[in-house]
């Protein structure tokens, strides 16, 4: 029999349901899995064995009584982001230290509901906040993949990279993850695996620790396209506690698979090709063109005219909105505390210690835009380009475009310790620029992995969809997936 954890969330539940194998044998092989491989990867900052085990026996007993849920004993790792009742909790922050919370957050209590079984918290970047999982207080997560001839340790894309990392390597069926930027679709990328931004209010977040509450949603990253669709029908939901979910039915994403995408219209927006694109991703994106017009799809070229101010705006919007969700980390009630000579030496001393270079250069530049002389400068500006991008797709969906396909990134993974990109944050920013604008107009985004560089390193491809039309993005990235095929790195670790 194939090694357990090589088996697919669709493969395990089927085998699970079979009594094939059970729950405690699956929970068993990610542990020992982890075991192995965390230390040159990185990907958790804790795991949890007694609870994944205790969870994973419970599995048993329910699948034995036929009572099993949609995710029954189907091992997953949580970004450090979700709030998990007494278990670490910190946003991969040295000024939460300690910190585990009496609460649950909405989605994996969504998950254990359905009897998903948790194998641990996954490392990402602090507060959410970069496109490497360098900023993490924990250290980078590796990326699974190395380059042909290379030995040179890659990012994982960020925030989300303990997440990427650890479903590319099979250290968790699958992940949640969070996108306030790209941070689920550009690690996607970056470690061939598929990850969905859902529209904003698709997920609560309600328990997920804020970085910039308008932008903030979560999602899963996951194998294939079928693992991701059962992942975000058991993580959606409607939540009284988060007043920005939305009461929709959750449809059955799984059976949007397979279905045909003949007589859809498929964007491709002429402002996505920036000047110094790599040949690489512009053949890669001819080649999605190609494999869309081949299933039926009719291919049109679209203006989404806006797009160049995304990126600023983006980071005059996100950096605001932190400064204000990151005032309450002051050390007077939990977390790390300096102690000073009174409490704003105390305020002052812990937050210099316990916020990063990062998060640091973030609240700066968010407290700038909003003081009283640059307020209507800064922030009001970017919240009226923010209205007109979020035009822009409105516009190309009421012309009849169904869906838009886009790159998601600029390239492949790059080294930890990038010398030019460490000197450069504005350069470390550019990482985002096809991925900002779906955060800005609150759109769903797939990433699905569609081909591999001359480096012999993944590449992905972004589906934009029309709010709260995720089926339409799952068919059309399975159409994608089915013709690229799915990749997998070669295991040194």
């Amino acid at each position: 029999m194939t090694e357990l954890t090589n088996l697919t969330i669709s493969e395990a539940r089927a085998k699970l349901k079979g009594r094939e194998i059970t729950a405690v044998e699956l929970t068993d092989a990610y542990l020992s899995a982890i075991d192995a491989a965390n230390g040159a990867l990185n990907a958790y900052v804790t795991v949890t064995p007694d609870k994944a085990r205790e969870m994973a026996k419970a599995s048993d007993a329910r699948l034995a009584d036929g009572k099993g849920g949609p995710l029954e004993g189907i091992p997953l790792g949580v970004k450090d982001l979700f709030a998990t009742r007494d278990i670490h909790t910190q946003a991969c922050s040295h000024i939460l230290d300690g910190f585990k919370p009496k609460y649950e957050s909405t989605v994996t209590q969504n998950l254990w509901n359905h009897g998903a079984v948790m194998l641990g918290k996954l490392n990402m970047d602090e507060f959410a906040m970069g496109s490497s999982n360098e900023s993490s207080y924990y250290g980078p997560s590796v990326n699974p993949w190395k380059a042909k001839g290379s030995d040179e340790k890659l990012v994982p894309g960020g925030s989300s990279g303990g997440s990427a990392a650890a479903v590319a390597a099979h250290l968790c069926a699958g992940a949640t993850a969070t996108d306030t930027g790209g941070s689920i679709r550009q690690p996607a990328a970056f470690t061939g695996t598929v990850g969905i931004k859902p529209t904003y209010g698709r997920c609560s977040r309600w328990g997920i620790v804020a970085y910039a509450s308008s932008l903030d949603q979560a999602g899963p990253i996951a194998r294939d396209v079928r693992d991701a669709a059962i992942l975000l029908k058991s993580m959606a939901s409607v939540d009284t506690k988060d007043t920005t979910s939305v009461d929709l039915p959750v449809p059955d994403y799984e059976a949007s698979l397979g279905q045909s995408v003949k007589g859809m219209k498929i964007g491709i927006p002429k402002e996505y090709r920036i000047v110094g694109m790599p040949e690489e991703i512009e053949k890669l994106w001819q080649q999605g063109v190609e494999w869309l017009k081949d299933a039926g799809a009719e291919v049109v070229e679209i203006s989404l005219p806006h797009t160049k101010y995304a990126l600023p705006a983006y980071y005059i919007v996100a950096p605001a909105e932190a400064s204000s969700n990151l005032a309450r980390y002051d050390g007077v009630r939990y977390g790390l505390r300096v102690d000073g000579k009174d409490i704003a030496d105390m305020y002052e001393k812990s937050r210099a210690a316990g916020f990063g270079k990062e998060v640091q250069r973030r609240i700066m530049i968010g407290t700038y835009v909003l003081s009283a002389g640059y307020y209507d400068a800064y922030y009001l500006k970017a919240q009226k380009v923010r209205t007109l991008i979020k035009r822009d797709f409105e516009e190309a969906f009421h012309a009849g475009v169904d869906a838009i396909l886009a790159p998601i990134t600029p390239s492949s993974a790059f080294a930890i310790g990038d010398k030019e990109l460490a000197a450069d944050p504005v350069k470390m920013y550019l990482q985002d620029v096809f991925t900002v604008t779906l955060n800005m107009a609150g759109l769903p985004g797939i990433s699905v992995p569609a081909g591999l560089d001359h480096k012999g390193l993944p590449l992905g491809l972004q589906i934009i969809g029309k709010p709260f039309e995720e089926e339409t993005l799952f068919k059309t990235a399975h159409v994608i997936e089915q013709a690229a095929g799915k990749f997998t790195p070669a295991k040194w670790w």
